[in-house]
């Protein structure tokens, strides 16, 4: 029997715990602001959690910083929507533009994490 849900995703993925900024607009228009922290990040999104009401298909800007501190801040589309913990909902995101920008901060991440690990050596 063949399962009815195939995961498909291809991108590098790894858990890390990012202060980030989500921002985006509410039904009626205004718009929202929330900081929080990611879950895991992969080269092609993120999943973090939020308290703000959202629906699949919204943009969401994300704001974070590399290592050394270069702002980073990217246009995403939620993918995926979860009940997370202490009523807050899990959120899966798409990074739409500029991905290499996104790219650079995850691998910037990661570089910066093996040489606090000792692995770079």
């Amino acid at each position: 029997m063949k399962p009815q849900f195939e995961e498909k995703r291809f991108a590098l993925r790894m858990a890390l715990r990012l202060p980030i900024v989500v921002s985006g607009r509410s039904d009626d228009g205004a718009a929202w602001s929330e900081p929080t922290e990611t879950d895991d990040i992969s080269t092609l999104g993120a999943l973090f959690q939020l308290n703000q009401k959202i629906e699949n298909g919204d943009s969401l800007n994300i704001r974070s910083h590399r290592p050394d501190g270069v702002p980073v801040e990217v246009k995403a589309k939620v993918v995926r929507l979860s009940t997370g913990s202490y009523g807050t909902t899990r959120v899966g995101v798409a990074i739409e533009e500029p991905k290499d920008a996104w790219l650079r901060l995850f691998v910037a991440w990661i570089a910066d994490d093996n040489v606090e690990d000792g692995r770079d050596e």
